[in-house]
């Protein structure tokens, strides 16, 4: 019987997505004769794919043996709650996407039916009242959740802002205790096998050369692999998002760090402010069309209120995605398979999700192409899922005071994201579709947050007695008060437990 597994897997590019890759299959495939080889150059920089994460980061992590004190101590790490959205809706509104639920469903109907039920009544309490993640975040507290919740409406979940250059460096350290090879060099050249056009090796400026049965691209937005080798193709989304650039710079930080991003709608486009340990996180995600970049960067040197601990940088992207993420015998992760803007912090949580397809999907050295046909189908819905939430935020804008705002609203959006606004307007309903990263909860944070609100409430509840209906949710409010009354500060928490111990230099 011949031997056909996997014997070799080459990472092109280090930073956050290839160290991530590298620590988590070489915990996978611990034990095994698979050899995992990551090769980078400390001559070339990282874009960096975000500092703010979603909850999920905190499972990954944890499967490599780390605890969120480890993490956040190695990395001067917040904790995060959620995202405050200001002046989305127009000039003064604000509100904030929570990680947790929203009240508590009742007889099977959901709780934003009653919710509506008690608004045609007249109460004015927002939804995010009766979300304890939202109060927290709202509250600059920070406490964590129970691991035995006595009701939905104690139910929420947390991430980390974290700095994205040491949280590589942590996985790192993971990788190679674990016995992952790197290879300090530059990729010269890109050797295919002339039968197939399959990656056989890359050239070092060494002169060396470096074979692999799987190569994994983690060279950012070039795709030294999946596209200058492959020739892959990469399907624009620009009709849709209109934002193409971005500057980023980090700032000191004074005051209590809050549990949350912050992300401001701007002239044409938004900024972003992260809150670490040590500093701030700063940028400003705009189009091009509707800005000068001197623009865009005095706005942004403007709006952060903390001296620059460096000029800031410009960052070029086109959103949408590689036609295909797995492409002969080479995958691409992150920047390298497509960008989608971080305004709802996706880009490690797509690294995250990438990694356990190649997990479940990993091939032999047949590369049956039924495989990354699935791949790339996963790949692709879960891509399209994220990128219609993004859509959602501009589209739902009633702002009138520029351009760029005007236009976002006149976009024609995409029929999946057509499809679930008319069924939550029209019934409340939230369409869930394959591959999915965000839950009924979040899309009612975004649709209530930017009043997309359905035409009536379940039609179950019209016998429901007002009087009980308004008790009943007056004490789910005052639950949530008094747990967040009762909950130490976010300052408070991380002075006692995740004082930063950084990574030695690497």
């Amino acid at each position: 019987m011949t031997d056909n597994r996997i014997r070799s897997v080459v990472i092109v590019g280090g930073g956050t997505a290839g160290w991530m890759a590298a620590a988590s299959l070489q915990r996978h495939f611990q034990g095994s004769p698979l050899k995992i080889t990551l090769i980078e150059s400390s001559e070339i920089g990282t874009i960096g794919v975000g500092e703010a994460t979603i909850p999920t980061i905190r499972s990954f992590y944890q499967t490599l043996g780390l605890s969120d004190l480890d993490v956040m101590r190695a990395t001067g790490a917040t904790c995060k709650l959620g995202i405050r959205f200001k002046d989305w809706l127009k000039p003064g509104s604000s509100f904030i996407h929570p990680f947790g639920l929203f009240g508590q469903d009742l007889r099977g109907v959901p709780f934003h039916n009653y919710w509506l039920r008690l608004r045609a009544e007249g109460e004015t309490a927002e939804i995010g009242e009766y979300s304890l993640g939202a109060a927290l975040a709202k509250g600059g507290k920070f406490t964590q959740p129970s691991r035995n919740p006595p009701s939905s409406l104690s139910v929420f979940d947390w991430a980390l802002h974290f700095d994205a250059g040491l949280f590589a460096g942590l996985m790192r350290q993971v990788a190679e205790a674990a016995g992952v090879q790197r290879i300090d060099a530059r990729i010269t050249k890109v050797n295919l096998r002339p039968e197939d056009g399959f990656i056989a090796s890359v050239t070092l400026d060494s002169g060396a050369s470096v074979e692999g049965d799987l190569f994994i691209d983690c060279s950012g937005f070039r795709g030294l692999l999946i596209e200058e080798a492959l020739q892959t193709g990469y399907e624009d989304w620009g009709q849709w998002l209109l934002c193409d650039r971005a500057y980023a710079v980090q700032s000191e930080g004074h005051g209590a760090p809050p549990p949350y991003t912050d992300v401001t709608a701007q002239t044409a486009g938004w900024r972003w402010r992260i809150p670490l340990q040590h500093r701030y996180g700063n940028g400003y995600v705009y189009s091009s069309r509707h800005i000068s970049d001197d623009e865009a960067l005095r706005e942004l040197q403007a709006s952060v209120p903390d001296p620059l601990l460096h000029a800031p940088r410009q960052i070029r992207f086109t959103p949408g995605r590689r036609r295909k993420a797995w492409n002969r015998n080479c995958i691409a992760l992150s920047l390298a398979s497509g960008f989608l803007e971080p305004l709802e912090s996706t880009s490690i949580a797509l690294i995250e999700t990438g990694i356990e397809k190649i997990k479940q999907l990993f091939p032999d050295r047949s590369f049956n192409p039924a495989v990354s046909d699935e791949f790339n189908e996963m790949s692709r819905l879960e891509m399209e899922r994220v990128r219609d939430f993004i859509i959602l935020h501009y589209k739902a804008n009633q702002r009138e005071d520029t351009a760029f705002w005007r236009d976002c609203r006149a976009v024609d959006v995409p029929d999946t994201l057509k499809h679930k606004i008319e069924m939550f307007r029209e019934r409340g309903h939230f369409i869930r579709y394959r591959w999915e990263m965000f839950q009924p909860a979040s899309w009612l944070a975004i649709y209530t947050g930017f009043d997309i609100l359905p035409k009536t409430w379940d039609p179950s509840l019209d016998g429901l007695d007002v009087a009980s209906l308004r008790r009943g949710m007056d004490e789910m409010r005052k639950a949530v008060r008094a747990a967040v009354d009762g909950a130490p500060t976010h300052s408070d928490f991380l002075e006692k437990y995740a004082r930063p111990t950084p990574l030695a230099a690497q």
